[in-house]
């Protein structure tokens, strides 16, 4: 299951708003820039707004997400950006829009205009569904329901694929080799094209430099010629990635930081077979704007292998992650998407969700706590898994063991609830002024790491008013860390916490230590 929090731009949303995307994307040269769809199909973006790609009518960058009404309803099917950067979007109903950066008219609508806002690319496409899109540095590709392939924009490297150098500024249909084949899939390098056709051959053009044709030479190719068949293929900055129907995985082109897995940083003009002794491999990514490369294996083992985080890693390392999507999160520069995040489920829960939401059910629970008269409904198993207390006393000598109910007589109904919750959830869902009773309710069961979140609650809430109440509390309760920040905090403020009823009302040994102490301090000169 992806987390888009992984992202730290993601973490500018509430939860709320993060619980309604369907689907997102993180891109720019800096990973500045996101794009996401909701549940119900409204499309939002936020971010820097290079070359107006986050298409919101104007140049403005904004922290705040912003509707793209014009996309509101269309479900997408496919996602890409250039290093402008361009977007181009696929719908389902194979509408194609564009817009961002467009010096070289990657924006397919015949002039090198910027483009604002998404716009219908219509030239060339009449009557054409477009099921998948891809962006290069500056060029574009659209493939067809019908397996065809359109590319336009800037084509230094003939990585339109059009026979010559020239800039293509609309749509045209890759021909030559491609022409009586169909193309099911599509991906582009910085400068370079790659498509399967329905066989598993693959044809590369464009770019070469680097051998990331995968021709067994260096030379740009200006129209598609057949390298080897596979099944999937993504492209690095610089590098190809494929993968066999077998789960066979090749690599080959550039090897600048080891992201062809080798072992080595020798480039290869030829596909390489790489981690042949592990098991069947079942995805492979990469990504036009890195140099990075990760794989996912039929157990769920995830490697990662290139660029990371400034290292070159130069034969695939086993990381802890899930999911490919997780290592460009947290180690590619920049840290982008490789691929339009999907984050629906099928309802999926975590564990960690599982007990959240199972706290305080009835129709599960198999215990009940009754505290102030209402009940709080808990599992066992759950309590003696979580809490040394709880494990001690759900034994066969002690009485609590075989009761349905047990009763709470030393600790209110919100203290209990939110010291239970907290096994469920690791949370502490309490306002600080109660966080008191709870700090107390840790100190007697030995809760250590409730009690640091108890002293954090109250750290959050205090106030003049309350100061010196919550010094005594953590010197009853032996909470050092907290008594040292209300002692520090009521001697900053010794004039208005010293005329505050809670002073007056503390017992007298502990006001003469608090004096002393603030004597000490140098709190009474003048």
């Amino acid at each position: 299951m992806v987390d888009v929090t992984k992202w730290p731009l993601f973490s500018l949303l509430g939860d709320q708003v993060l619980s309604s995307i369907r689907q997102a994307c993180v891109f720019g040269t800096s990973a500045n820039e996101v794009i996401y769809i909701t549940k119900n199909d409204h499309v939002w973006a936020f971010g820097l707004n290079c070359s107006n790609c986050l298409g919101t009518g104007d140049s403005q960058s904004s922290i705040l997400p912003k509707k793209l009404d014009v996309l509101c309803g269309k479900k997408v099917v496919s996602l890409s950006y250039g290093s402008g950067p361009h977007v181009l979007l696929a719908s389902e109903d194979g509408e194609l829009f564009a817009w961002g950066h467009n010096s070289y008219s990657q924006l397919g609508n015949g002039t090198t205009n910027q483009g604002v806002a998404p716009v219908l690319v219509s030239a060339n496409l009449l009557n054409k569904r477009v099921t998948e899109v891809a962006c290069g540095s500056h060029h574009s590709l659209a493939l067809t329901d019908a397996g065809e392939v359109y590319a336009w924009g800037y084509n230094n490297c003939g990585q339109v694929g059009s026979g010559s150098t020239a800039n293509q500024p609309t749509p045209r249909r890759v021909s030559n080799c491609l022409q009586n084949k169909v193309v099911v899939s599509i991906t582009c390098g910085q400068t370079s094209s790659l498509a399967v056709v329905q066989n598993g051959e693959v044809y590369g053009w464009g770019y070469n430099g680097n051998g990331q044709l995968g021709l067994g030479n260096n030379g740009n190719q200006l129209t598609p010629l057949s390298t080897y068949i596979y099944t999937h293929k993504p492209s690095g900055y610089a590098h190809s990635l494929a993968l066999t129907d077998e789960g066979l995985l090749y690599a080959w082109g550039a090897n600048t930081y080891g992201q062809l897995g080798t072992g080595n940083k020798s480039n290869q003009l030829s596909p390489v077979q790489i981690l042949t002794e592990k098991e069947r491999i079942v995805e492979i990514a990469a990504c036009h704007s890195t140099h990075t490369s990760a794989a996912k294996t039929q157990s769920g083992q995830v490697y990662m292998w290139g660029q990371c985080r400034g290292q070159s890693i130069v034969l695939p390392f086993l990381t802890l992650f899930s999911c490919t999507d997780d290592v460009f999160a947290c180690f590619a520069t920049p840290s982008v998407t490789w691929r339009l995040l999907s984050l629906e489920h099928d309802d999926f829960l975590t564990v960690a969700q599982s007990l959240k939401k199972e706290f305080d059910s009835p129709d599960t629970a198999d215990l009940k706590f009754s505290v102030e008269g209402k009940y709080i409904h808990v599992h066992k198993a759950v309590l003696k898994i979580r809490c040394e207390h709880f494990r001690s006393m759900f034994q066969s000598h002690w009485n609590e063991d075989m009761k349905e109910v047990i009763e709470i007589n030393q600790f209110p109904y919100p203290v209990y609830r939110a010291f239970l919750q907290f096994l469920y959830t690791d949370n502490v869902d309490l306002p600080p002024e109660d966080a008191i009773g709870l700090l107390d309710l840790a100190t007697s069961y030995c809760e250590k790491r409730l009690k640091r979140l108890c002293q954090h609650t109250i750290k959050r809430g205090i106030t003049v008013e309350n100061a010196f109440s919550l010094l005594a509390a953590a010197v009853r309760y032996d909470a050092e860390d907290l008594e040292e920040f209300c002692f520090k905090f009521c001697v900053n403020r010794l004039t208005e916490v010293t005329q505050t009823a809670a002073f007056w009302q503390i017992e007298g040994n502990l006001l003469k230590q608090f004096i002393c102490r603030a004597s000490r301090c140098g709190a009474f000169k003048n």
